[in-house]
């Protein structure tokens, strides 16, 4: 496994539309691999394949419970909406309110090219929304109430 390089708001790969997977390979089995080391290396909670620079529909969640690959993924259901700040690898420093769904069902393929159904309310549903957003070429950015602000980390 490797760590990757984060692709930064403005690159154009960033707003494209990601190609489906078809068929799970040794070659995306290893980006699968590497994303998630990416997204522990940079203390993310979600990561999207766009944002390592491969147009494919793979994303990798982390919300502290274990990691969550999915492939594919879409989402079936949304409910509610919370209104909370938002940051992305993408935009290293900066983070902003959005409005995403508090409850979200989403169906996706596994790394065994399994169908899951995976069930998602507060942080989950946002990296899921958020990451799934990625997948469509839209950033977090776009969705911001009242601008981008720095991000204060607590001391540890």
């Amino acid at each position: 496994m490797a760590i990757r390089q984060i692709r930064m708001e403005g690159d154009p790969v960033l707003g494209k539309k990601c190609r489906p997977v078809e068929v799970m390979t040794d070659k995306i089995h290893e980006l699968i691999g590497d994303m998630l080391e990416t997204m522990y290396e940079h203390n993310g909670v979600g990561l999207a394949a766009p944002q390592v620079g491969i147009l494919k529909r793979i994303v990798v969640v982390d919300i502290g419970e274990g990691p969550i690959v999915m492939i594919n993924p879409q989402i079936l259901e949304s409910e509610g909406e919370e209104i909370m700040d938002e940051g992305c690898l993408s935009v290293p420093g900066m983070a902003g309110e959005v409005a995403r769904p508090g409850y979200v069902k989403v169906r996706a393929l596994d790394e065994d090219m399994d169908e899951v159904v995976l069930e998602g309310t507060e942080l989950l549903a946002r990296a899921f929304c958020h990451e799934i957003d990625h997948l469509e070429g839209i950033m977090y950015t776009s969705l911001v109430k009242g601008g981008l602000h720095p991000v204060e980390y607590e001391d540890e």
